[in-house]
């Protein structure tokens, strides 16, 4: 089952996969999804078997690892279905397993790019168990949205690390791992921030061709 906003006519879907403990109706994962739709995006939402279950009540089953999800992902991209421009990614755990995947559906063309929502480069309160092995040779178009505060990796912690150049990542101020700032700290409200975030995701999105013809050519856009 999936969950749909946008135009059905947009030149990008966008493919979303929830965080590890809120299912894909969540007020945070329907804020973004709403506002990636105001910018253009046809933005499907989807849940992976587990967070599925848990709806029938009878029972609460814990997230598998990440990489046990990987089958999961590729089965949704299949069932979409989607015509012209696919984009994947998610919310934290969700983008993470897109960006498992990414790479083999990007040299095969079945996608142009991948959209993390606060990427989970490491548990909270432990930064030595990084999950950044395979973000240093990605070779997807990537853009990683992140708050400067985010528990599971902040601005200074981020900026230490090896990540291809392929990544992107747009800095939110104060935000947190849901990309929410505490407005009278940063001076922002979180509708302002998804805004922001949403209407990079669209330029992003709009340069993703260019990005592709160059890097293939083996010149850095």
């Amino acid at each position: 089952m999936f969950l749909f906003d946008g135009p059905d006519e947009a030149d990008v879907t966008l493919l979303l996969a929830h965080g590890a403990g809120a299912p894909m109706d969540s007020p945070s994962m329907t804020a973004a999804a709403k506002a990636l739709a105001g910018t253009g995006f046809r933005v499907a939402r989807f849940e992976f078997d587990y967070m599925a279950a848990r709806r029938s009540g009878t029972s609460r089953p814990p997230p598998p690892r990440a990489d046990k999800l990987n089958p999961q992902y590729l089965a949704a991209i299949d069932a979409l279905g989607a015509a012209g421009k696919l984009v994947i990614g998610g919310k934290s755990m969700g983008g993470r397993v897109a960006s498992m995947v990414a790479d083999g559906l990007f040299e095969s063309g079945r996608i142009s790019g991948l959209l993390c929502l606060g990427y989970p480069f490491h548990p909270p309160g432990k930064p030595e168990q990084l999950r950044t092995g395979h973000l240093v040779d990605l070779k997807t178009p990537a853009l990683i949205v992140q708050g400067t505060r985010d528990e599971f990796g902040t601005r200074e912690e981020v900026s230490t690390y090896e990540l291809s150049p392929a990544i992107n990542i747009l800095w939110l101020e104060d935000g947190d791992h849901d990309l929410k700032p505490r407005k009278r700290v940063s001076g922002f409200s979180a509708a302002e921030h998804l805004g922001t975030m949403a209407e990079a995701a669209s330029a992003w999105a709009g340069r993703l061709d260019a990005t592709s013809r160059a890097r293939q050519a083996g010149v850095e856009p």
